[in-house]
């Protein structure tokens, strides 16, 4: 963690002495100060959500949006030039458009802020260049648009402070460090922890557009984006049953297995590409969508699994059987690899959240033997 230098600190202090950023300060909306209260505002709106689960969005009038996380974590998203309530409850945050020079920290967002046309509105980022898999992302970044601030984990504060940063969006990754998080708001930054990879249907996923567009103004682009990616979907679940099983995992470096929960949205592509996931009946009480086991486990359930897809948008990808049995010699013993019917997705997939549709029928093209040629996430290895 960087240490704040004495004039940041002096900064800190000046701030809160004139009480900048506070949820009591009022604002001008036609050059007359609109006074409103908390407690005054009535949310008689809802925004419409077919997939996702772990958030939602109520309306009160056009100027304020209650946004809630987890259905723990509150914020209310203020309109440019509307006052901020009076007699803010204090465990709502408040977030005061225009957010225009956010902190992305949370890589699985970047896609849905490039689908709608809003990359202007993220100024810094916690993934260097190099770990990007989005072209727009990239060439942003090669503009000097968006620049770097360090990882999630160790961000650049003073470069927060330099930069205005308005709001900075975390992965759960964030719940690691604690004290990251909290010394980013004390700086007077909210933050908004992405929970995406819990939703448990893949466009679950692809519906955190809207929260995303709600907070830069452009959710009906967002709306529209959505339905034609519904669209896709709705054709895929055309799909027969193969009654093939498949195995999603990667190999830890302590040897471990990382598989996903079965009611994680990967399952659900799986179901959807009609494949059987290997791992239907896991029993864990873990809250995290992964889930270490042993190669003993691992191997007790999938190895007569039909096919074997390697999770490289975590691990390094393998482009050999060679590879993944210096990983562990007992994947020798599995259907999938003796049958060559192993594939190991792209860097890029975790990033794509805006196309989940394309993953989905890659597994169905594994499925049923389709053409390699044809597919945007999956390559074979042999």
């Amino acid at each position: 963690m960087k240490r704040l230098t004495a004039a940041v600190l002096a900064l800190l202090l000046m701030l809160s002495l004139c009480g900048c950023g506070t949820a009591d300060a009022p604002a001008k909306t036609d050059g007359q100060t609109v006074s409103v209260s908390w407690d005054e505002l009535v949310f008689d709106r809802t925004m419409p959500l077919r997939y996702a689960q772990q958030f939602t969005v109520e309306y009160a009038g056009e100027s304020y949006k209650r946004i809630t996380i987890n259905n723990d974590r509150v914020y209310l998203l203020v309109a440019e030039g509307a006052a901020v309530p009076a007699k803010m409850d204090s465990s709502v945050t408040v977030l005061q458009q225009p957010l225009d020079k956010i902190y992305l920290a949370a890589t699985s967002a970047m896609s849905l802020f490039a689908a709608v046309d809003a990359l202007d509105h993220i100024r810094l980022t916690g993934t260097r260049e190099s770990g990007w898999y989005i072209d727009a992302a990239v060439e942003a970044m090669q503009r000097g648009d968006i620049e770097f601030a360090g990882k999630y984990s160790e961000p650049d504060y003073e470069r927060l402070i330099d930069e205005e940063c308005n709001l900075a969006i975390e992965s759960t990754m964030i719940y690691h460090t604690p004290k990251v998080k909290e010394m980013i708001e004390d700086l007077g930054i909210p933050v908004l922890v992405d929970r995406s990879s819990y939703e448990q249907h893949p466009l679950g996923r692809t519906e955190w557009i809207k929260l995303y567009a709600a907070l830069v103004g452009k959710d009906a682009e967002a709306a529209e984006f959505f339905d034609q990616q519904a669209a896709i979907i709705t054709q895929l679940e055309g799909f027969e049953n193969t009654g093939k099983t498949v195995a999603f995992f990667f190999v830890n470096s302590d040897g471990s297995i990382v598989i996903r929960k079965p009611t994680d949205y990967i399952p659900k592509m799986i179901e959807l590409a009609g494949g059987r996931y290997a791992f239907e009946n896991f029993v864990t009480d873990q809250t995290n969508t992964s889930v270490s086991v042993t190669m003993e486990t691992f191997y007790g359930t999938a190895v007569d699994a039909d096919v074997l897809i390697y999770n490289a948008s975590i691990d390094a990808p393998i482009s050999s059987i060679n590879e993944l049995l210096a990983k562990d010699a007992l994947f020798a013993d599995f259907k999938a690899v003796q049958e060559g019917n192993v594939w190991c997705t792209g860097k890029s997939f975790y990033q794509a959240t805006d196309i989940v549709g394309e993953m989905i029928r890659d597994i169905h093209l594994a499925l049923t033997g389709g053409a390699e040629s044809d597919m945007t996430f999956l390559t074979r290895v042999s």
